[in-house]
């Protein structure tokens, strides 16, 4: 008698049970608060050692030290460099009114990311805005909505990334956009790149730079998002731009620039039927055409003055 199937169920389930332990335990708080820390170590290490080359510098101290609240954009494989613009360029502004925070996902990866900026000084909004018109609350998006626009309205800045949580790769979705428009806030483009890095296998081709090596931070803008213009519009202006600007930091470090993921396609409809008509009966040899029903006019051929 053969056991192979049950023997091979087993050992599925014993797979099954070992992966449930293992993400208990990554979940747990000691762990998370131990890789939070971990992360802050490597981001702060990373910082300090790359040589970074900047431009637009000017653009952001003039959007930094300017009037009202605004969006930095930059994409989500790049999380592990993004506080570098707050420790190395924009502690030396001047203060702002409120304080700059970071919109991090409410997944177990984001509470990683959410215990290591708090240990930089920088304020953490839990939720996503991929989509604003999700009412999960899972994903927190109603509330981290409100606190964004709160922080907005207070003057404050909001690092988003446009891409996230989960892509497509370095295409921008609408909710950045939207938050930009309720808010009356303008979007800064922040794109970073280091070089050596390791790009992972991830949706987003996550990038882990290492230490001592070349990086490069690209600013600009600022893009004003009126509300009376089409939100797809600016979405296509935003995702242009920062990948713009992304490609060209990575030619400052000398990588090979990454293309976007190819975009999300809508799902498909089926075209409509035309209504059934009955055949047209042509008419007899030498029979006028009938008239044309319902008072209309037949179309005339184009006007000839010869």
């Amino acid at each position: 008698m053969c056991n192979t199937p049950r023997e091979g169920g087993g050992k599925a389930r014993k797979h099954t049970y070992k992966a449930h332990m293992l993400r208990k335990l990554v979940r747990s708080a000691p762990v998370q608060a131990l890789l939070g820390a971990i992360i802050w170590a490597y981001m702060a290490l990373v910082a300090r050692t790359v040589r970074w080359t900047v431009e637009g510098e000017d653009v952001a101290r003039r959007v930094w030290e300017g009037e009202g609240g605004f969006i930095a954009a930059a994409w989500h494989s790049r999380i592990l460099l993004l506080p570098t613009g707050w420790t190395q360029i924009v502690r030396r502004f001047k203060p702002r009114p409120a304080p700059l925070a970071m919109l991090v996902s409410m997944s177990a990866d984001g509470e990683f990311v959410a215990r290591a900026c708090g240990h930089l000084g920088l304020a953490v909004v839990r939720g996503s805005a991929g989509n604003s018109k999700k009412r999960d609350k899972n994903k927190g998006g109603t509330g981290a909505l409100i606190e964004v626009n709160r922080l907005l309205a207070r003057g404050g800045g909001v690092c988003i990334t446009p891409d996230g949580p989960r892509g497509p790769r370095q295409r921008a979705s609408l909710g950045a956009v939207r938050i930009a428009q309720r808010a009356r806030s303008p979007i800064l483009i922040y794109a970073l790149a280091s070089s050596p890095s390791r790009r992972l296998r991830s949706w987003d081709r996550f990038m882990v730079p290492f230490p001592f090596g070349r990086g490069a931070i690209v600013f600009e803008g600022p893009y004003d998002m009126p509300r009376e213009t089409d939100a797809e519009i600016l979405r296509a202006l935003l995702e242009e731009r920062l990948n713009a600007a992304q490609a060209r930091a990575e030619a400052l470090v000398g990588l090979e620039i990454t293309p976007p993921a190819p975009p999300r396609q809508p799902p498909l409809t089926p075209p409509l039927a035309p209504p059934l008509a009955p055949p047209l009966a042509p008419p007899s040899q030498g029979s006028a055409s009938p008239p044309p029903q319902g008072g209309e006019t037949p179309l005339s051929s184009p006007r000839s003055d010869a």
